[in-house]
């Protein structure tokens, strides 16, 4: 499978493009540059709450040869879900559903890994912050073995906003960490439930961990200290997977 995604370029193209309600992955804006169509292009930015970055002219010029105008933007290949909407209706249809959360993932590859995993596992969805997290690029997209399109990703603008709205909604939210001394195995995993993972240098977030219903990690038996995130992932979604069978 080959997929990338959809580059945009030109201040004009990209306001277009979000007015339209194309799904802008990310914005790169030439550092400095000022005048009305730039401007007008920033106020939509901040309306929509996209993901941006200033950046010198010859990041732009790295991106593409084309005449950019200080601007570049990628669509991603995937429409993401509304959270509230769509926690809601697996609440309303699903048993006992179950959410993967991925707390400012940063690797694309571990990203694409970790969505094929949770595909695989019968994850229901997955929720992402809006910003500082891994993009799902095309990279992602093939990592993922095309899972990407066959489960629903969600964004928040921050992920206590989900770990509160999941609570609130009776689901348990589980946090994989080493700065616990329970192990996965001393928790049941058969009602609603909600994984969190966190960022591969340094975990899940400590604001996280203070809200979460409770924390786990995995026996680690040999002398490394710690799994790579998409195979711990993968451990947590699979334990599930055993208790509810």
């Amino acid at each position: 499978m080959t997929l990338s995604l959809t580059q945009i370029f030109g201040t004009r193209a990209i306001i277009e493009a979000i007015e339209a309600g194309k799904e802008i992955d990310k914005v790169f804006l030439q550092r400095g540059l000022a005048n009305p169509l730039t401007s007008e292009l920033n106020t939509l930015i901040k309306k929509n709450n996209i993901n941006t970055s200033y950046v010198p002219v010859e990041k732009l010029n790295r991106l593409t040869s084309k005449n950019h105008q200080g601007a570049v933007a990628t669509i991603s290949p995937i429409v993401y879900n509304d959270m509230e909407t769509v926690i809601e209706k697996i609440i309303s249809t699903t048993d006992t559903p179950l959410f993967l959360i991925l707390d400012h993932l940063s690797d694309v590859r571990n990203f694409g890994a970790i969505i094929r995993t949770a595909e695989c596992a019968g994850v229901d969805c997955i929720i992402i912050p809006k910003k500082g997290g891994a993009p799902l690029n095309g990279v992602a997209v093939k990592t993922s073995a095309g899972a990407a399109f066959n489960i629903p990703i969600a964004k928040t603008d921050h992920i206590k906003d989900a770990i509160y709205h999941l609570q609130g909604s009776g689901v348990k939210v589980v946090a994989a960490t080493e700065k616990t001394e329970d192990t996965l195995y001393d928790l049941s995993l058969k009602e609603a439930v909600a994984i969190v993972m966190g960022r591969e240098d340094s975990g899940v977030s400590p604001g996280v961990l203070k809200i979460v219903d409770h924390k786990a990690k995995l026996p680690l038996l040999g002398s490394i200290a710690s799994l790579n995130v998409s195979v711990a992932c993968g451990a947590f979604l699979y334990e599930v997977v055993r208790q509810r069978s």
